[in-house]
C-alpha cells in the first residue's frame, strides 16, 4: 500500500521497537500523552486480518509497551484498544492498537472505551440495520 503511513518503511521514521512482525509507534497526541501504538509491519486492514504469528507478536509486544509505559509514567490505568473499519473510528485503513495510559487525576478518568458509545445520544432509531 504505498500512501499508507504505517506501511513499511513509511512507518520506520517513528518506531520506537521493532519486531518481526510489529512496530511499536510512540504517540505524540498532546491529550492522550504517553500513549504507543502497536502496528503490524504487513499491511492488514483490521485487526481481523492479522496472521496467528502476528497476534503472538502483537500480545507480546503490548506485554512490553505496558512495562514501558509503567516505568515511563506510573499510570493509575490503561485503555487497549482497536478501531476497524469507519463507521467503528479507524482512520487509518491499516490496523493498529492503540494502548493509552490513564491517570486518576483526568478529568474522564474511570471512564471506559465504551463510555462515549453509552450515551443516549448514540442510541440506533429502531429498525435501522
Amino acid at each position: 500500500m504505498g500512501d499508507c503511513p504505517f506501511c513499511w518503511p513509511a512507518v520506520q521514521k517513528e518506531a520506537v521497537t521493532v519486531t518481526a512482525f510489529n512496530v511499536l509507534i510512540r504517540s505524540f497526541d498532546p491529550v492522550l500523552e504517553g500513549s504507543y501504538m502497536i502496528v503490524p509491519k504487513t499491511h492488514r486492514e483490521t485487526v481481523f486480518d492479522l496472521t496467528a504469528e502476528e497476534w503472538e507478536d502483537m500480545r507480546d509486544l503490548l506485554q512490553q509497551t505496558k512495562e514501558r509505559i509503567g516505568a515511563e509514567s506510573g499510570p493509575d490505568g490503561y485503555n487497549v484498544g482497536w478501531n476497524c473499519c469507519a463507521a467503528g473510528g479507524q482512520t487509518v485503513p491499516h490496523a493498529h492498537l492503540h494502548i493509552i495510559p490513564r491517570f486518576a487525576d483526568e478529568p474522564l478518568a474511570g471512564k471506559g472505551i465504551r463510555h462515549h458509545l453509552k450515551q443516549e445520544s448514540n442510541r440506533r432509531q429502531r429498525g435501522s440495520n
